[in-house]
């Protein structure tokens, strides 16, 4: 859980910021291949970990849910394309009762507070 939240997920919110918060400002396409990079160096070291292995620890764990759920911001991005590991112990991960339990009960608090 500490490696999908302080080692992974940091350059990928960066990237989510430039391209949602920044896309207009005249330094986003310069900084962007910067950030890919530096995605690319966490998503290489991530992959080499997992190996052949479906899970990052043994058995599915909270740590899995995590870096799933963490993963899962680079959807539309390509990144994850480079690591065919990565994109399927994401579809494990999202295939589980207990991801489809959680992202379940997450939307319906969304849902909830939005009045969707």
């Amino acid at each position: 859980m500490f490696a999908a939240v302080n080692t992974v997920e940091p350059p990928i919110l960066e990237r989510q910021t430039a391209m949602l918060l920044e896309r207009d400002r005249p330094w986003t396409v310069e900084r962007l291949p910067a950030i890919d990079d530096r995605i690319r160096v966490r998503l290489k070291d991530l992959s080499a970990r997992l190996g052949d292995a479906p899970w990052l620890d043994g058995a599915f764990s909270a740590g899995d849910l995590m870096m799933v759920h963490v993963l899962q911001r680079l959807g539309t991005s390509g990144l994850l394309a480079e690591y065919p590991r990565l994109g399927a112990y994401i579809a494990r991960g999202e295939a589980r009762p207990a991801y489809q339990r959680a992202f379940a009960a997450q939307l319906a608090v969304f849902k909830a507070v939005s009045g969707s």
